[in-house]
């Protein structure tokens, strides 16, 4: 029988044949090791996408569902145009660019329309 050695740590492996790590922890430490590279990517992506996603819904203050923010105000909290998840062009040719169910599209000045779309 062939000797197996922990793909983490490197002891010797007793009990089944298929084992590849000696515990819990060496399985968690080289998964999250193999993953730490894009982990750390799609974290920051994530983190940009929620703060503005929060920074959209704490601008829409009415009941209607939508708000004109001037572009300061939003720069100045944080908020990056660089991420969003999806885009939706309108039949009257707008072009929202969303984070999740919050989206904004920029308006004649230097103000955004914010609004929130209920599926």
């Amino acid at each position: 029988m062939e000797t197996k050695y922990c793909l983490d740590c490197e002891t010797k492996i007793l009990g089944r044949a298929d084992k590849k790590f000696c515990s819990d922890a060496c399985r968690n430490n080289y998964n999250n090791r193999q993953n730490s590279d894009t982990t750390a990517l799609m974290r920051n992506i994530n983190n940009a996408l929620r703060k503005n996603r929060r920074i959209l819904q704490e601008s829409i203050s009415n009941e209607e569902g939508k708000a004109s923010v001037p572009t300061k105000k939003l720069t100045s909290q944080g908020f990056s145009f660089d991420y969003f998840t999806h885009i939706l062009n309108t039949k009257t040719g707008n072009t929202y660019y969303f984070c999740y169910e919050y989206g904004y599209r920029k308006l004649d000045g230097d103000y955004y329309l914010v609004v929130k779309r209920e599926e």
